[in-house]
């Protein structure tokens, strides 16, 4: 008899008719022709002498991914994968696949945390070429984080070993921290590349060097600080009443607030829209550590309705601003910041004049490819 197994994957469903040691893909059956092929199938079955067919081995894996089974002279055999055709869903034959990048990998990393779920979710792809922006622009819909890094190889020799960009669900970014760090995780975690390496961005080259205890160091440019006035409405969009405001300058492109203490940075529940008026990307909301021993100097919450993200979980751009700010008012280089979103994550800084170190660790949670 022919028996039909069905599997699904991320591409979709996928179909393999087997009769007796001969394999029926998917592709085998013409979608005006399905009847006659099913009765073919059948009749080879109970025309061609064959082995007594057996289940599937007691040992498979109960949460493995789909696998495909056929009996043949030697028994049950598993099918090669890449022998099995991957069909639209449906019958036929697979359409053409629309030009575009090759299969891919993409990995989707938690950064600025030591632990998954937790830090700022980044998409990266390593690419030979920056394909065309609209296609940036779609994947970094697709993934839906608030930032998928994109990078390829330089030639060597150069002021810089990977060109790389930045794009949010709706824009691209000058300057990202949390991509960056999830894409030098990624190269070194890979074996991609050793050592410190230099990406070209929009904001220049920045550098990520891996250290010892397994986190990686960015050196950032510092953002220029300076004070404006509060401006006319941002409490009530806030909710909170701002004590200082700083603009940050072209590369970060928010508007930093201090605000009262700790407890009045956690709280805050703004209104996301009208945030978006008051600077070029959104806000950032900080305030003094309550209590130092629990081994942060300060906190902050980001807010960047103008990018499409109502809350950022953990921003390196922004804690270029947040260490020069905190430095001169605690008196120290070296900080530790907590971004108190509620997936939370630490970022360690190090005021170094116009550079910023900024360091964390990152967790690769979704390893896979990309078809389009």
């Amino acid at each position: 008899m022919a028996v039909c197994l069905l599997g699904a994957d991320a591409l979709g469903l996928r179909s393999v008719w087997v009769a007796d040691g001969r394999d029926w893909t998917g592709d085998s059956f013409r979608p005006t022709h399905v009847a006659q092929d099913v009765a073919s199938a059948i009749d080879h079955a109970i025309t061609t002498p064959r082995q007594t067919s057996r289940q599937a081995p007691r040992h498979m894996p109960r949460h493995t991914p789909p696998q495909e089974w056929a009996t043949g002279r030697d028994g049950l055999r598993r099918l090669d994968p890449k022998s099995v055709q991957h069909p639209r869903i449906g019958l036929g034959r697979p359409g053409p696949r629309t030009p575009s990048v090759d299969v891919m990998r993409i990995r989707i990393v938690d950064a600025f945390t030591d632990r998954p779920f937790a830090g700022n979710p980044a998409g990266v792809l390593l690419l030979d070429a920056f394909p065309a922006d609209d296609w940036l622009r779609n994947v970094a819909r697709e993934v839906n984080h608030a930032e998928t890094a994109f990078a390829h190889r330089l030639p060597e020799g150069g002021a810089a070993d990977w060109a790389l960009r930045w794009f949010t669900p709706v824009a691209e970014v000058a300057m990202c921290g949390h991509a960056t760090l999830a894409t030098a995780h990624v190269l070194h975690s890979t074996g991609a590349h050793e050592g410190p390496v230099r990406f070209a961005t929009r904001s220049g080259v920045l550098v990520a060097t891996p250290r010892e205890d397994g986190s990686l160091t960015l050196d950032f440019p510092t953002a220029p600080l300076t004070p404006v006035e509060v401006p006319e409405g941002v409490t009530e969009a806030l909710g909170a009443e701002a004590r200082v405001a700083f603009d940050t300058g072209p590369n970060v492109g928010d508007l930093l607030l201090e605000l009262g203490d700790e407890k009045t940075v956690r709280a805050l529940s703004p209104d996301h829209r009208a945030l978006g008026s008051y600077s070029e990307r959104g806000i950032i909301a900080t305030a003094r550590a309550e209590d130092p021993a629990r081994g942060y100097d300060f906190v902050s919450r980001c807010f960047f309705p103008n990018v499409g993200i109502d809350e950022d979980p953990v921003t390196g751009s922004a804690h270029t601003a947040l260490a020069p700010f905190w430095s001169e008012r605690l008196g120290r280089a070296e900080l530790t910041g907590l971004q108190a979103s509620p997936r939370s994550g630490r970022v360690r800084t190090e005021l170094r004049g116009d550079r910023t170190l900024l360091s964390g660790r990152a967790v690769t949670v979704i390893d896979g490819e990309l078809i389009a």
